[in-house]
């Protein structure tokens, strides 16, 4: 295998859950089977249109993202964050009827994030919305400028001490809506170009970081607490709990039916493209 392939781009949000997926990584803990990894720290909204462009060997990305991306990038089995009876929020200055949000002016994290998708999935149309970086929603919430917020990582537990309140959350409506199935969020793809080899030996890689995170629960807490942009210890281990866990390590027959559930839901709205299969690196 030559030089060039064996230097990897590996994108992923400059989160706690994130960090920790990637901690064997980070810290040459796990085999890197000769490669050099170089992480790429954005929000997801900049990862999912990189990817769009083909920019980065490995990302992570929106599952929605995924419908524009199926072409040139396939899924790893490992890496999903799914919201399993929870999920994003919406939140807003004072209590709302949730019906009444199709006719308000929501700030969203991106356009092409799953929780943009779920979110007009729950409304039933279109509705006024605003792109905000994602660590900047409860704030733009808070000060008026916009009437409510769909709220994506750590700000699904700190939302109240910043004085708001949880209008709905989608994960609790799409488990709802489907007997159960959790709410697709984040997964990791590869690009195809790549070659099988190489394409496969990224995928393990990426599956033993997680892996090593998960059996190494303390360790990886530590280094994903740099990341948890004020989270105390508890709250960040809370956070992880919520997005790394059996479902992070393998998609299973359940996460695999969620994500075509979203998709076929997202096509059928007219929102996304239409997929006719799912690709999954098998290892």
């Amino acid at each position: 295998m030559s030089e060039l392939i064996k230097a990897a781009k590996v994108g992923h949000s400059p989160d706690p859950d994130d960090a920790f997926m990637y901690y064997g990584i980070a810290s040459e803990k796990i085999d890197l089977a000769g490669y050099r990894i170089q992480q790429v720290l954005e929000d997801i909204e900049s990862l999912n249109k990189r990817a769009v462009k083909g920019e980065l060997e490995v990302s992570a990305v929106s599952i929605h993202a995924y419908a524009h991306l199926a072409d040139s990038y396939a899924l790893m089995p490992c890496g999903a964050s799914m919201g399993d009876g929870y999920g994003p929020i919406v939140v807003a200055r004072e209590p709302m009827d949730e019906s009444k949000l199709g006719g308000k002016t929501i700030a969203i994290p991106g356009t092409m994030t799953s929780a943009f998708l779920a979110m007009q999935l729950y409304v039933g149309g279109s509705f006024d919305f605003k792109v905000v970086p994602f660590d900047r929603i409860l704030e733009t919430v808070r000060n008026g400028d916009a009437d409510a917020g769909l709220v994506i990582h750590e700000g699904q537990l700190t939302y109240a001490a910043e004085g708001l309140e949880k209008i709905v959350d989608l994960g609790l409506w799409w488990a709802d809506r489907t007997e159960g199935l959790p709410l697709p969020l984040g997964g990791n793809v590869v690009r195809k170009n790549l070659g099988d080899e190489a394409v496969k030996t990224l995928t393990r890689i990426i599956r033993d970081s997680i892996v090593y995170g998960l059996d190494n629960r303390e360790e990886a807490l530590e280094y994903a607490m740099d990341y948890g942009r004020g989270l105390d210890k508890g709250m960040a281990d809370r956070f992880v709990g919520m997005y790394v866990n059996d479902l992070t390590r393998d998609y299973g027959d359940r996460g695999r039916k969620a994500i075509e559930r979203l998709l076929h839901e997202g096509a059928e709205a007219g929102l996304v493209p239409k997929l006719h299969n799912l690709e999954f690196v098998e290892l």
